[in-house]
């Protein structure tokens, strides 16, 4: 399995994705992290063709909270199956899951 792409991000401490998410706890929400992964994934010819237009998340698990002003290290991997990604603040896993590949 090859790592495709490898993108840090830090998230600014006014992103308004945090605003609400929790009141005196804000965390990144999940499907922001989500939405994060794949604009890596499509920002790459390859695998944007692999997504195709309509991707199908096949699997996500959020481990570990992402707070204010942390950076993210987005992986994504190209397997037979889809594009296994994962998501980590240092060394701590913070998410992690698949896009299926589209039928052909």
């Amino acid at each position: 399995m090859t790592c495709v792409v490898r993108l840090p991000v830090t998230l600014p401490v006014d992103l308004p994705a945090f605003e609400g998410h929790f009141p005196g706890q804000p965390l990144l929400p999940g499907v922001m992290l989500l939405s994060l992964v794949l604009e890596a994934a499509w920002a790459d010819s390859t695998l944007a063709a692999r997504l195709g237009p309509a991707p199908k998340l096949g699997a996500a698990k959020f481990l570990a909270p992402v707070r204010p002003g942390e950076t993210v290290e987005l992986l994504v991997f190209d397997e037979p199956q889809g594009l296994r990604f994962e998501v980590r603040v240092g060394e701590r896993p913070v998410a992690s899951g698949r896009w299926d590949a589209p039928a052909p």
